[in-house]
């Protein structure tokens, strides 16, 4: 081999081992935010995620297509992982053909496919002995990769039970908003939900601090297990009308309506789980490449903020009247709802509304057999079944 392809075989290699090395150390040990211009792993979910959500853009809406983005987090995890692995192979192949010094049986020709697939059994420990290394440089990284292939699968081993357990800490709370704020939650549900849950009209104080500083908490958990692990963002939550973006802005509309102003109600906690829940919306739009869309629709219109008034009125809790709390509320609206309605277009996550137009079956209230037995209990009173009603949670209690 001419020595000047030897020097340049041996210049890539080490670039990309450093590149891969660097990224690896980043995405699984390092825990904080890298914001270099360039980084592997984001570059890899950009270029994996545009096709399939394209690809996700034909299926009709609804739950089929919810199932068919859910595979993308769990399936790009294990397409990140055999990248690495690859590019490893193929660093390794390349600095072991700069250095030269194999010998193969039965005397054949050593080719650079034939070096790879030596840098193959080699990072993955196979050892059949086919393509030996002879020089001293040779044989050092042979012994370097083979290491390398033992740590590797360390990592494989580590990384993921920890990806899985944030996810599942993550889906918890989010499985608990649904019977507190309906499926999918809207902050009116929230409120008026907890002010059902004592005799006073008003909600009470100390209820409403507790699941507002449970919020904040998960919030806080979210953007640093999201941070660090981005590929979190794209996991899907068990049901397709429930998401992390859905409970966030849930949140974040809930304690814009307390620090608007809610007669009797202290804004005190709500303002602590705002900073944070923004804090969290703003720093994943990042994450996942969100960019502004001045074509957002208004979520709020004059009409739905009206209704809003009269259904929390009608549960005892009065919205400040008058120009300066709107004004207020439209505020605070501004400073996070550009970043969850990007962040929900960019995955394809629908930012849930102020309040549902009509009521709606919670999914705890939903099953399979739901049907069957209604018809069953009808028959039984020797009634005709007039369809599945739909529900609220005060029907069931």
């Amino acid at each position: 081999m001419h020595p000047h392809g030897s020097i340049v075989a041996i210049l890539f290699g080490l670039v990309i081992l450093w590149v891969v090395f660097l990224d690896a150390f980043e995405t699984v040990v390092l825990p904080r935010r890298v914001t270099r211009q360039f980084k592997l792993t984001a570059w890899f979910y950009r270029r994996t995620w545009i096709p399939w959500k394209k690809v996700a853009g034909h299926i009709p809406e609804g739950t089929r297509r919810q199932s068919f983005l859910g595979y993308f987090g769990p399936l790009s995890l294990i397409m990140l992982l055999a990248f690495w692995a690859t590019s490893l192979i193929f660093g390794f192949a390349l600095l072991q053909y700069g250095l030269g010094g194999h010998e193969q049986l039965g005397s054949e020709h050593t080719t650079f496919a034939r070096i790879l697939y030596a840098s193959g059994e080699t990072f993955f420990t196979l050892g059949y002995g086919d393509i030996v290394p002879t020089s001293g440089s040779a044989r050092f990284l042979s012994v370097l990769e083979a290491g390398m292939g033992f740590a590797f699968l360390g990592v494989v081993i580590g990384y993921i039970p920890v990806v899985y357990q944030s996810f599942s800490r993550r889906e918890i709370q989010i499985s608990m908003l649904d019977a507190r704020a309906g499926s999918p939650p809207t902050a009116a549900e929230l409120l008026v939900r907890l002010a059902g849950t004592t005799d006073d009209p008003a909600i009470e104080q100390t209820v409403l601090d507790e699941v507002l500083r449970d919020w904040e908490r998960w919030a806080a958990e979210l953007l640093e297990s999201q941070l660090s692990y981005p590929v979190l963002t794209f996991f899907r939550s068990q049901h397709s009308n429930q998401s992390w973006v859905g409970a966030l802005t849930t949140m974040l509309d809930v304690t814009s309506l307390v620090l608007a102003g809610i007669e009797g109600v202290h804004p005190g906690q709500a303002r602590l789980t705002f900073a944070m829940a923004r804090h969290a919306a703003v720093d994943l739009a990042q994450v996942v490449n969100a960019r502004y869309d001045p074509t957002a629709p208004e979520r709020l219109t004059d009409e739905t903020f009206k209704t809003l008034q009269e259904t929390l009125s009608a549960a005892g809790l009065k919205l400040r009247a008058g120009t300066e709390a709107r004004q207020k509320l439209d505020r605070l609206r501004s400073m996070y709802e550009p970043y969850v309605h990007s962040t929900g277009k960019n995955l394809m996550l629908p930012v849930p509304p102020w309040k549902h137009p009509q009521k709606v079956r919670d999914n705890w209230q939903a099953g399979p057999w739901d049907r069957a037995i209604q018809a069953k209990g009808l028959a039984i009173l020797g009634q005709k079944p007039q369809g599945t009603p739909v529900v609220g949670i005060e029907d069931h209690f």
